[in-house]
């Protein structure tokens, strides 16, 4: 998930582990604990020259189990060597610092499973993305009150009762929300497969997520012999049903088997996706696992990358945001979830 919701995560992990023993200073090294796996954004820019290799690093070994236990001992070693000195001695041993580490570190990805976007949990036994798409990358209603939570505990003595009230608050608010979410994402698979018999869809197979910051509002796509199909449903529709099945073309422009990298990318995209030619030397490649902006245009995916040929491979763009793009993709976000 963003990168707020896992301080606020790993920030808890610290309160549980330590809080009682060194206070608020807990919270900040479960919150350096939790930021840590998504520093393979940047470890992956300096490791590879070339951006598809750097954006696939992405939630991999550093997002991993295997990662998480030897991080969690490495860190834990050298944080106790450091603090443990002068007016701390004693105050905390070798063993709270591993424990903090490795949960702060460990829930970090799991976590990033339940979005859409998949962590590759196992490696480097398998690449396999573990992704159970029930909630968005970003969701204000999961992280808002349990960062509440979190701020209002900072307040109280480290011993006080009332502080581990607050962490149980904020936990058990945002575990029960995580819980609600996974049952929405059972109930609209079944919606999902409804919609797809009443609109005569032969399907291979299918995915469905909800919308960027909400759980009300989803998406659905589905892959047939020669085409995808989209549609979207809110929760605060009149009619129980994904609606506004919508065709897109399998755009292949460029293909698999003339690049690795578009072999790369499709995996990354669990294979929905098209390859557009804009101009010489120019391609978009378009996620379809998430929303297009405009219903109308096929080419317009929320999730698009540009790439260019780059000697015997290919790279990507500079992204470049669109806001007047961004702001239109709010406001019409409201509206739908507002339903029809």
């Amino acid at each position: 998930m963003d990168s707020l919701t896992q301080i606020v995560l790993g920030a808890a992990c610290g309160e549980a582990v330590l809080g009682k023993k060194i206070g608020n200073k807990a919270l900040l090294f479960g919150a350096i604990g939790g930021t840590i796996p998504d520093l393979d954004v940047y470890i992956g820019s300096l490791l590879y020259n070339n951006e598809i290799d750097a954006m696939l690093f992405h939630r991999g070994f550093m997002h991993s189990i295997l990662f998480s236990v030897f991080a969690a001992f490495l860190l834990g070693w050298v944080t106790y060597k450091l603090y443990n000195s002068g007016n701390r001695l004693h105050t905390t041993t070798k063993n709270d610092w591993i424990k903090l580490f490795f949960w702060s570190l460990f829930t970090h990805p799991i976590l990033d499973c339940f979005t859409p976007y998949g962590t590759q949990l196992f490696t480097p036994f398998t690449s396999y993305r573990v992704a159970f798409n029930n909630i968005a990358v970003v969701d204000p209603i999961y992280t808002l009150p349990f960062l509440v939570c979190m701020i209002v505990l900072m307040f109280f003595y480290r011993k006080s009762s009332r502080r581990m009230l607050w962490l149980k608050l904020g936990l058990g608010i945002s575990s029960v929300y995580m819980l609600l979410t996974l049952g929405n994402k059972l109930y609209m698979d079944v919606i999902f497969r409804k919609s797809m018999e009443d609109n005569k869809i032969d399907f291979e197979r299918y995915s469905t997520q909800p919308a960027i910051f909400n759980n009300v509002l989803w998406y659905g796509i589905v892959e047939t012999d020669s085409l995808y199909f989209i549609a979207n449903y809110s929760l605060l529709d009149k009619e129980n049903r994904f609606l506004n099945f919508k065709a897109l073309p399998k755009q292949r422009d460029l293909k698999p088997a003339d690049f690795y990298d578009i072999k790369n990318l499709a995996w990354f995209s669990n294979h929905y996706y098209s390859v557009y030619k804009i101009k010489d030397n120019e391609y978009q490649y378009n996620d379809l696992r998430y929303p297009i902006l405009d219903e109308n245009n096929p080419n317009s995916s929320v999730f698009s990358l540009t790439l260019y040929k780059d000697h015997d491979r290919l790279n990507i763009k500079p992204f470049e945001p669109k806001f007047d793009d961004f702001e239109t993709a709010m406001s019409n976000l409201w509206e739908r979830i507002k339903g029809i």
